[in-house]
């Protein structure tokens, strides 16, 4: 097996803190952190970043330090090992440890241009495409918006702080899978300003942009096996490394407000409209991993590479990426939808990921949506058979009803639906959960019900 290794190609004693990560965990590490890395090792320049963490994770930001930021990247599949140094990170923050202030004051600072987020669909704290008012942490944040708790109230807090400071607006990047995850951040955030100060807000919509894109790289959460990994090659622990697989792809709406990082250098594709990109990587990606998630736990399977080895399983997610979920995207000429399905299928052999099903199941409710139940709706309104999509669908509410639900935001209201005495109308019925139009649609609930009682029998 052939290790290749590649060592920090910049001075990384010259960055400044001018990118802020909001959510930096192990995706962060492996995907727009490598591409900064080598933007900076072809084009220069002083774009460091500040990573934090706002609730859990103090002791990673704390590791980080004691690493100096340094931390290493093994991309490895059956063949081989890239092992990459990457030394972008300039500073962490974390509010428990640095106080409340912290990263709003970081976010006012003149030298800040660009926010990334990387804080999981639950993180945005929306329902329907608006801000949730209903969600807690939103509540607590309007209560008291100079010590915010959400990522959107601190994000909305140092912008007021920037604006009081007299200086510009800057760009918030999400790196999140949500389909138009720009327009949704934008959204979020100005219904926050709005609700605190409409001055605010109106200044923000005028100097900031929120960009769309497109994140690809599968980085499963780490194992004994990987750390062991991380140390047999560096002949030493690396308690901040990652090991993800070789592909990684990353389409980028060019919307920069303040100055751009060298992500195109690093190989980003910048683009003005991401949306064809996004919902093919959300619908035959996330789409066969969240049907795979559940239906593959359902058939005894631990990881996605275990569904991989099984042939029904395989041939499951060919078809549901092939005939359920390719026909319902509008992608440029250019791209070839079945040799995407193909590549995916090998990805998801990749024996080194063991990428596990209950990591991937994780937040379901939060998913559905864009993954399943949109091209759900396209088949439905085309009069077209969508059986896999339906399974995936049935898939999950039977393992909420078996109590093998992974952890969800929404985990109490799904544990009670699913023991109602139908509990695939009691789940698909949560209020928020399938687009309206949907749940009204004739043919959805039934095909729901048949798939749920060819796997409950």
């Amino acid at each position: 097996m052939s290790t290749e290794i590649v060592k920090i190609g910049f001075d990384a004693e010259a960055l400044k803190p001018r990118i802020l990560h909001l959510g930096f965990g192990a995706f962060a590490r492996a995907h727009p952190m490598v591409y900064l890395s080598e933007g900076l090792a072809k084009a220069g320049g002083d774009w460091g970043v500040v990573v934090a963490r706002l609730n859990s994770g103090r002791a990673d930001m704390d590791a980080l330090d004691a690493a100096d930021g340094r931390y290493h990247v093994a991309e490895a599949d059956g063949e081989g090992v890239t092992l990459r140094e990457i030394g972008v990170v300039a500073a962490t923050r974390h509010p428990a440890r640095d106080g409340v202030d912290a990263i709003p004051d970081l976010i006012a600072s003149p030298a800040m241009s660009v926010i990334l987020l990387t804080v999981t669909e639950k993180g945005y704290c929306a329902r329907s495409g608006r801000l949730d008012r209903d969600n807690p942490g939103v509540i607590a944040d309007l209560a008291a918006p100079a010590q915010p708790g959400t990522a959107i109230g601190v994000i909305a807090e140092g912008l007021a702080r920037r604006r009081a400071a007299g200086h510009g607006g800057l760009t918030v990047l999400s790196c999140d899978n949500q389909p138009e995850n720009g327009h949704l951040t934008r959204q979020v955030v100005l219904d926050f300003a709005e609700a605190r100060d409409p001055a605010l807000a109106a200044w923000i919509a005028e100097t900031c942009t929120f960009p769309s894109s497109m994140v690809d790289r599968i980085v499963p959460a780490m194992t004994e096996e990987s750390h062991a990994l991380l140390a047999d090659l560096l002949g030493r622990p690396d308690p901040n490394g990652i090991v993800c697989e070789p592909f990684r792809q990353w389409v980028i709406e060019d919307s920069f407000a303040a100055g751009r990082p060298p992500f195109a250098e690093g190989g980003a594709e910048l683009v003005e409209d991401v949306r064809p990109f996004e919902e093919m990587k959300l619908r035959m990606l996330n789409g066969s991993h969240t049907m795979l998630a559940c239906y593959g736990q359902l058939a005894g399977h631990e990881t996605v590479d275990g569904c991989m080895g099984d042939a029904g399983l395989r041939e499951l997610a060919r078809r549901l990426m092939e005939e359920e979920q390719a026909p319902t995207l509008s992608v440029p000429a250019s791209v070839d939808l079945p040799g995407y399905a193909a590549a995916l299928l090998a990805r998801f052999a990749n024996p080194r990921l063991r990428h596990r099903l209950a990591q991937i199941a994780s937040d379901t409710s939060q998913k559905m949506p864009q993954r399943l139940f949109a091209p759900a709706s396209a088949h439905l309104d085309r009069a077209e058979p969508w059986p896999v999509t339906a399974l995936g669908i049935a898939a999950w509410i039977r393992l909420l009803v078996l109590g093998r639900g992974s952890a969800d935001p929404r985990a109490a209201e799904l544990s009670a639906a699913a023991g109602a005495a139908d509990p695939v109308a009691a789940v698909l019925a949560l209020p928020g959960l399938v687009p309206a139009d949907l749940a009204a649609a004739p043919g959805f609930l039934p095909a729901i019900r048949a798939a749920y009682a060819d796997l409950a029998a």
